[in-house]
């Protein structure tokens, strides 16, 4: 089997897994145009329809369904042998598909990814971060990054053993103007600069002290949805700002923003890599496993 027609295949199992030209073109690295083409030319040769079109809707003819239920197991087998075959490698290659929230790809990006990179510069780590949590196994990754606490049962888990807590800051101008909160309930009299989560919901600020949970709905003139944004408000003096406390830490160090009702913000769950189960996994993946190990170890 020639490598375009393997490509070609994968393809359309990706627009079947997806029902979409073009969320399958974003997922296989393709233009849709592109994309579009190689199914035209694969349907020529084959004879058949493999999709019913429309500016709306893409779906499976009926000889599509068929050809995708024999073929899918197909390209699984070859795919298990390829990979039997490259975890036989002396040095590892090839590419790692990480999904991850983007919080959590800030904390091991230095420590953990670009530290594998060095040691393992052959290695491809294609990293995408959302804020959603996915099928990592029908999305086509090989690993997910989340905290403990959100990683579906029927995944291994490695925890990373990452101390991670939320963080209440502002910069040293805005509390000199207008004072300290002491417990969350004094929030309701700070201008606070207010999160929206991936859902669209507002994020209500979660606090926990001698087994008192609270969750505040804080109150102020901007309203953004990326915690780097939030940052940047806060050091500015537009308000507090709740964020993760790794994204500011060396911002608390050097005074350039102030941490607040620390007492209130009690560490959260580790982050932990997980995966599913795999025969043969290639070279690159066990090595991406062990440094994960040291990692945690410290």
């Amino acid at each position: 089997m020639t490598r375009s027609v393997l490509a070609d295949l994968d393809a359309v199992l990706a627009i079947a897994r997806l029902g979409s030209f073009r969320a399958a073109a974003l997922d296989l690295g393709l233009s849709t145009t592109a994309l579009s083409n190689a199914i035209a030319k694969l349907e020529q040769r084959l004879g058949i329809r493999l999709f019913n079109r429309t500016t709306r809707s893409v779906s499976l003819t009926d000889a599509g369904k068929t050809f995708v239920e024999r073929v899918g197991p197909a390209v699984t087998d070859i795919r298990d042998a390829m990979q039997a075959a490259q975890s036989l490698q002396d040095v590892p290659t090839g590419t790692l598909r990480i999904n991850a929230f983007a919080t959590a790809a800030r904390e091991v990006m230095e420590p953990l990814i670009l530290a594998f990179l060095q040691r393992y510069p052959q290695v491809h780590v294609d990293l995408v971060t959302e804020g959603r949590i996915v099928d990592i196994v029908a999305a086509g990754f090989d690993l997910g990054l989340r905290p403990a606490n959100l990683v579906p049962a029927d995944m291994i888990a490695l925890p990373l053993g990452v101390k991670r807590s939320n963080a209440v800051v502002a910069s040293p101008a805005f509390l000199q103007a207008h004072g300290k909160p002491i417990i969350p309930a004094d929030l309701y009299r700070f201008r606070c600069i207010r999160a929206r989560l991936p859902n669209n919901a507002l994020l209500r600020w979660k606090f926990e002290k001698d087994g008192q949970a609270v969750q505040i709905d804080v109150q102020g003139s901007l309203t953004l949805d990326e915690s780097s944004l939030v940052r940047i408000a806060s050091q500015k003096g537009v308000g507090l700002g709740y964020v993760m406390e790794a994204d500011v830490r060396e911002d608390i160090a050097a005074g350039r923003l102030v941490r607040v009702l620390e007492d209130w913000t009690p560490s959260l769950a580790p982050l932990a890599l997980y995966y599913p189960g795999r025969k043969n996994p290639p070279a690159a993946f066990t090595a991406f496993i062990q440094a994960a190990r040291d990692f945690a170890k410290g």
